[in-house]
């Protein structure tokens, strides 16, 4: 305690040591949530990924993404094929004419 602060009655001890037990109740509260919370999000990953492990769930997603990159690079270039095509068709029947 510092040199210059006054001594405290017990009353006002009795009260800061009743507010500091209902913070911890809280905090216990809190605490047990979170937990429970994040159980189940744990079995929901394992579920749903397999796993619960971060650092796998994190490759996973990179693969997903790279999957999706993939995907998406081929449906680009069928739909710029399907588009070359049409290009060809329309420039042949205008020669056609």
């Amino acid at each position: 305690m510092p040199a210059n602060a006054a001594l405290q009655d017990i009353e006002t001890l009795k009260k800061r040591h009743r507010d500091l037990d209902k913070q911890k109740t809280t905090a216990e509260a809190h605490q047990k949530t979170a937990e429970d919370q994040l159980k189940k999000l744990k079995a929901e990953s394992r579920a749903k990924y397999g796993t619960d492990d971060l650092d796998q769930l994190k490759k996973q997603l990179t693969d997903m993404k790279q999957e999706n990159d993939r995907r998406r690079a081929d449906y680009q270039k069928h739909l710029d094929a399907i588009e070359s095509r049409l290009e060809e068709i329309e420039e042949q029947d205008r020669s056609d004419d």
